[in-house]
């Protein structure tokens, strides 16, 4: 009881805590067993039998907070490059790291972030809101749009893309709008989605974003989505996979060889 009202006491002073209880990992666990029967999430296909030969140089890389894994965007320069001028769209610019990555093998790029005001809005220091875009600006073939997927026009781009890069807001009801929008009006009949942050680590899946994908999706949709190993990626392709179910701890088999080569960025503003 000491213990229940000390829990009572901390949600009221701070209730945010509560998103603690709603939002955790077990819960959304329980709610994608009970709708769509996948305890063992999406399954997992080799990131080799995506990309055949390995073999990437990942060009800017920041190690710093909120990026992707090396492999998520070696991935994302994989699917770019199988893809003859490719037409690459991404929700989610952050410092720009992925789509100048992409740029470089792609025809096109387009890339969707917050405005400024939303971003300062939300509670975000100046210096954090200068952050967006800083390593993509300069990139000619990339468009950067200023926009909340909320209710940002899609279809006012009149376009479909070749491969599309969800990686927003990563709560569910915006995986979920951010799934159904893409779907109605980007995606064409080739058309490869990928979704950043499906997992926490390339081991432990994260199934609030498997709900916002599975709830925002259609079966057909459901039948061609799978985890790709060794990243943090969930990928919809129409393309013929060999596939495994989810394992955790994964099974090596396989390593990678890593040269990291630093410089000094010369404008960051």
């Amino acid at each position: 009881m000491q213990k229940f009202f000390k829990a009572l006491w901390l949600i009221l002073q701070k209730p945010w805590l509560l998103n603690k209880i709603i939002n955790d990992n077990n819960q959304w666990k329980k709610y994608v067993i009970r709708k769509y029967k996948l305890e063992k999430g999406f399954p997992v296909v080799d990131i080799i039998d995506i990309s055949g030969h390995f073999d990437e140089t990942i060009k800017p890389y920041a190690f710093l907070d909120g990026g992707s894994l090396i492999t998520d965007i070696a991935l994302l320069r994989v699917l770019a490059k199988n893809i003859k001028s490719c037409k690459y769209f991404e929700i989610g610019t952050w410092r720009g790291e992925s789509v100048a990555n992409v740029a470089e093998v792609a025809g096109s790029c387009c890339t969707l972030n917050l405005p400024y005001t939303e971003i300062k809005d939300a509670g975000y220091s100046d210096e954090y809101a200068c952050q967006y875009g800083v390593l993509s600006k300069k990139i000619d073939n990339i468009i950067h749009l200023k926009g909340n997927s909320l209710n940002f026009d899609f279809a006012g781009l009149n376009e479909k893309f070749d491969l599309i890069f969800i990686d927003g807001d990563h709560h569910y009801e915006m995986v979920r709008n951010d799934s159904q929008k893409i779907f109605l009006h980007l995606v064409h009949d080739n058309s490869v989605v990928v979704w950043h942050d499906y997992a926490f680590n390339p081991e432990t899946i994260r199934y609030e974003v498997m709900a916002g994908i599975l709830d925002g999706t259609s079966q057909q949709v459901h039948n061609n989505l799978y985890h790709v190993s060794n990243t943090l990626c969930a990928i919809y392709t129409k393309k013929p996979l060999k596939s495994r179910p989810f394992e955790s701890p994964a099974r090596l088999n396989k390593i990678f060889d890593v040269n990291i080569k630093s410089s000094v960025y010369p404008d960051n503003s």
